[in-house]
């Protein structure tokens, strides 16, 4: 299906990869329906389009089923970015991550099948859903074994997305992101370790011991490689979405520091090989399936790790020496 002109339907719009999303699909002079209840997101980040008349803002619950059920009439694709991402907050409440992540998710699908919508691109996940893989770097045949709440739910989401598919004809894309970085983000290892080095240019305290090494990507090459494989593939099909790189947290911890000019900062670990509970200390998506339908990541980390810390200076400021 061919993205330019369609009626889209953004869940989680406002949010850091559904903003840029909805830039590049108003390039592609689509009519953009974003619904996002602005609890982790600002519409700062598409208000240009919000006032142009090219993007309709519905603020709302993805678990409001009628809320839902009014911003699916009429479009083409969905593409489902509304989630509860953080890790943590799904250990400490399961539920709720429950309630958003895979309720969310059956209410959207409910939707595309009662208004005939047939099309969806889903934002899974790269690490927590594969948990701590046998096989590194880890393809898309090895099963999910999830060791957090959050990864179990998005797990469970593509099992609802290939019932969707054979029950109903419902098409299902599912992205499995690895660590996306980028300007607007308000959240990941990058923007905990400027806040940090701004309260305390001298010491920088890091979750784990370090040697935690995650697979990162650029946002931009994020939207790039979600429309290239929504316009190829057809039924329900799952694939990695990363780069081909993966860093240490105490290699990124070194070219934060650096990019912003620092000397002497000493490193300060706290914990064991995870960061917190359910983190997956090790990831390193497979992309050959990617790279086969002849998409390549075109920013590497370090560039894309130095590119979002300028962002944070612009934005909040530099590091006091």
């Amino acid at each position: 299906m061919k993205i330019e002109q369609l009626k889209v339907l953004v869940t989680g719009g406002c949010g850091f990869i559904g903003s840029h999303l909805v830039d590049r699909l108003i390039e592609k002079k689509c009519e953009v329906v974003v619904l996002d209840n602005l609890s982790g997101s600002t519409v700062e980040n598409i208000e240009d389009h919000i006032k142009s008349g090219r993007v309709k803002l519905v603020v709302g619950d993805v678990r409001d089923y009628g809320k839902v059920k009014e911003c699916v009439k009429y479009v083409d694709i969905v593409f489902h970015f509304a989630a509860q991402a953080d890790v943590r907050k799904s250990v400490a409440d399961p539920r709720f991550d429950y309630e958003v992540n895979v309720q969310g998710t059956i209410n959207i699908l409910e939707a595309m099948r009662n208004s005939d919508v047939k099309e969806m691109v889903f934002a899974s996940s790269g690490g927590t859903l594969y948990g701590e893989a046998k096989q590194v770097p880890t393809p898309e045949t090895l099963p999910p074994c999830p060791i957090s709440p959050y990864g179990a739910a998005k797990a469970a989401c593509e099992m609802y997305l290939s019932a969707y598919h054979a029950c109903y004809g419902i098409s299902s894309l599912s992205l499995r992101y690895a660590n996306i970085i980028g300007p607007r983000s308000t959240h990941g290892v990058i923007y905990d370790f400027y806040w940090k080095l701004r309260r305390n240019p001298k010491m920088l305290e890091i979750l784990g011991d370090g040697n935690q090494s995650k697979s990162y990507m650029y946002v931009s090459d994020c939207v790039d490689a979600s429309l290239y494989l929504a316009e190829k593939v057809a039924g329900f099909d799952v694939f990695n979405v990363s780069s081909e790189e993966s860093l240490t947290v105490r290699n990124i911890a070194e070219i934060v520091v650096k990019e912003l000019g620092l000397d002497g900062v000493e490193f300060r670990y706290i914990g064991g090989r995870g960061g917190w509970v359910g983190d997956v200390p090790l990831v390193l998506l497979d992309i050959s399936k990617l790279k086969k339908t002849g998409w390549k990541p075109k920013v590497t980390i370090r560039e894309g790790i130095r590119r979002y810390v300028r962002w944070l200076v612009e934005k909040y400021g530099n590091v006091e020496r």
